[in-house]
This record gives C-alpha cells, sequence and structure tokens, in this order.
C-alpha cells in the first residue's frame, strides 16, 4: 500500500508541476483601425472640427475616440490651415503639416516629439516607406526639404521651381514625384541622390491632386480647368490619356478652383474615384482598362476637395467626411466630432495596430497598392 501511496503521489507531483510550467494559451491579438484626421483640414475653417487630429474607431461605426492636440490659438487669431498628414508604422509617428511648421507625435502616445518652421513654410509632405525620410514642400514655393523624420533636421533642398504643393513617396523608396501649382511637368526626384532626374508631361495644364500606382508606372491626374483627369507614364514622361467626366456640366466651386480637386485609386487598383465639387460627387471608373471606363457617381453631402481609402479598401473618405461602403457604394457614416459636430478634412489616413502598436499607416492620397506585396 505505501508503494502504491508513493506512486499516486510521485504522478500528482508530476500533473502539477506540468501544469505550472506549461505556457498559458495565447490570447487573441486585440486589432485596431483608427482613422485619423488633422483639422482644420478644409482651409482654416474651425466649423469642421475645430484645432487638432481627431481619432476615430473604424470597427466601431467610425465613433469619435479622442483629440490629440496639436497647436494652441491666441485669442483672436485665426489657426494655420493643416496642409498635410503622413504615418509610418515602422517608426510609430504621425506627420502634419501646415502653412508654417510640421510636427511630429508618437503614435502610442500621441505626445508631439518635434516641431519644426521651414524657410519657406510648408504643404503636403510624404514618407519615406522606412519611416525614416520626409519630403516637405515649401507652400507653393520654388523647393522642397528633405528632412530627417526622426529629428527634423534638413538634410537637403531640391528645387523644381514649380509652386511646390502635393508630395507622393514611391512604395518602393526610391523615387518621389513632386507636383507644383505652376506646372504642368511632374517632377521625379532620386531618393539617393535627392536631385530630379525625370519630368512626366506636360500635362494640358497645371498639375492639382493626384496619386500613382503601386509599381510606379501610371501617375493620374487632376489639372485645372478639367472636370476628369489625365494620365501619365512615370517610365516614360509621356502623357498618355485625357479622360473628361460625362453626363454632368461644370459649375462654381467653393474651393481650389479646379473643377477636379481629388482623385484616387481603390488599393486593388481596380477602380479610380475622382472628386466632382461642383456637383457635389464622386465618381467611379473601371482602372482596370485604358483609358479608365466611368461607371457610376456618388452624391455628397458638400463639395468634396479630397479622398483617400482605408487600408483594406472597404471605406471610401472623401473630405466632406462622409464615409463610403465600396462595396455597396453606399453612405454607412458620417464623421463627428465629440461635440456632436460635422467634421470634413482632406487631410486624413487610416492606422492599423495590434495590441496598441502601429503595425501599418494608410495614405493620404489613395496609392494604388497591387503590387505592395513584393516591395521590401
Amino acid at each position: 500500500m505505501k508503494k502504491i501511496a508513493r506512486v499516486v503521489c510521485w504522478l500528482c507531483f508530476l500533473a502539477i508541476v506540468t501544469i505550472l510550467v506549461s505556457p498559458a494559451p495565447h490570447a487573441a491579438n486585440k486589432e485596431n483601425h483608427f482613422l485619423y484626421v488633422a483639422v482644420p483640414g478644409v482651409r482654416n475653417y474651425v466649423e469642421y472640427g475645430g484645432v487638432g487630429i481627431l481619432v476615430f474607431d473604424i470597427d466601431n461605426g467610425h465613433k469619435f475616440v479622442k483629440r490629440i492636440p496639436t497647436w494652441d490659438v491666441p485669442p483672436g487669431q485665426m489657426p494655420e490651415n493643416v496642409k498635410g498628414i503622413a504615418a509610418n508604422a515602422k517608426n510609430s509617428k504621425l506627420y502634419v503639416s501646415t502653412t508654417q511648421r510640421v510636427a511630429c507625435f508618437d503614435l502610442v502616445t500621441g505626445i508631439k516629439v518635434w516641431e519644426k518652421t521651414y524657410n519657406g513654410g510648408s504643404d503636403r509632405m510624404a514618407i519615406s516607406p522606412n519611416g525614416r525620410i520626409l519630403y516637405v514642400p515649401s507652400l507653393e514655393g520654388p523647393h522642397w526639404h528633405v528632412v530627417d523624420a526622426l529629428t527634423g533636421d534638413v538634410i537637403a533642398k531640391i528645387e523644381p521651381k514649380s509652386g511646390a504643393h502635393n508630395t507622393i513617396y514611391g512604395p518602393d523608396g526610391t523615387r518621389v514625384y513632386l507636383a507644383g501649382l505652376r506646372s504642368p511637368f511632374l517632377s521625379v526626384a532620386d531618393t539617393e541622390t535627392h536631385t530630379v532626374v525625370n519630368k512626366v508631361g506636360p500635362f494640358s495644364n497645371a498639375i492639382r491632386p493626384f496619386t500613382i500606382n503601386g509599381s510606379q508606372t501610371l501617375c493620374f491626374v487632376n489639372v485645372n480647368a478639367l472636370l476628369g483627369f489625365e494620365v501619365g507614364d512615370l517610365k516614360t514622361g509621356k502623357l498618355l490619356h485625357r479622360v473628361e467626366v460625362a453626363g454632368v456640366q461644370q459649375g462654381p466651386t467653393k474651393r481650389h478652383g479646379c473643377p477636379s480637386h481629388g482623385i484616387a485609386l481603390t488599393p486593388d487598383e481596380k477602380q479610380l474615384w475622382l472628386a466632382d465639387a461642383a456637383n457635389s460627387s464622386i465618381h467611379i471608373f473601371d482602372a482596370t482598362v485604358m483609358p479608365p471606363k466611368q461607371l457610376r457617381s456618388i452624391k455628397l453631402r458638400d463639395q468634396p476637395g479630397w479622398i483617400t481609402f482605408s487600408i483594406d479598401g472597404r471605406h471610401a473618405y472623401p473630405s466632406t467626411g462622409d464615409v463610403i461602403d465600396t462595396r455597396s457604394k453606399r453612405i454607412v457614416a458620417t464623421l463627428e466630432d465629440e461635440t456632436g459636430s460635422h467634421v470634413q478634412s482632406e487631410k486624413l489616413l487610416e492606422v492599423f495596430f495590434v495590441d496598441g502598436k502601429p503595425v501599418r499607416a494608410g495614405d493620404q492620397f489613395g496609392i494604388g497598392q497591387h503590387h505592395r506585396e513584393n516591395l521590401p
């Protein structure tokens, strides 16, 4: 009996040890998709969300989560226009530019890391895929500053003399695309030498918003006086197509003085979405054919001046604050701040978090992502 008792005790001891040393079952990783909206992002109009960075929970009907403070506005003064927004998951930073400054924020804490002013002001910037470099345009001036994204220090200066305005960093990290308000050419800069190595165009007029496909072979460009867009070849530099919106008339616009100010590719590059200010609409084109073919339109609550998409492509975000389901083509939500006021902004993007850490950031330009899986 004693021998049996010892065996039983030993087995009980082994069972306890096994329980203690066995790894606990892994809890499911917590995922969050947040939309970051910088305001005032329609000129300096505080009625569309005030001043700050507004965060919305995409997974919870785009409900308001929090407001991250940016700058104090002295009494009696108007706030600075927000000009651009960029983010990078690798360095865990969010960047906001105004007409006068650029600031860097920690995506986890929301704390401002640095703030800089640059000669000539600032406009809509872009960040490198590795999170190390920012290209910051001067405010419709002759040059772009090349900036260390971790410190804000200037590394180099590029001077296309085009009226610096919009900037896209290519997904492969080797090229940056520079558009100015006073030039029909899109400048292409090499990111190793920080020099202009090519130009695309001329387009029919000065370039306004634009986007590119993921393989960096095509650009889709808004130009002044065109309700529609033009297509350029990023490799040969040639203008390929001009597409005008059918079935509607151009009319007066509230802002930008441009019939179409906003253009974006769905991440899968199957569709191109185009802003139409005067008709308060988005026009959708089949981008699987060239030139893209017009499919349908969506009415919005106000005149759109920008458009981008969620990372997975399920939601479209025109600057009007309407949230569109890209499958049904229906408006499924409207952005509202903590007071219930409608939010509008042309400066917004998604950041995807896992267990409280950013793992992927979207972009403000609606860049195609079809070849992203093959990129570093």
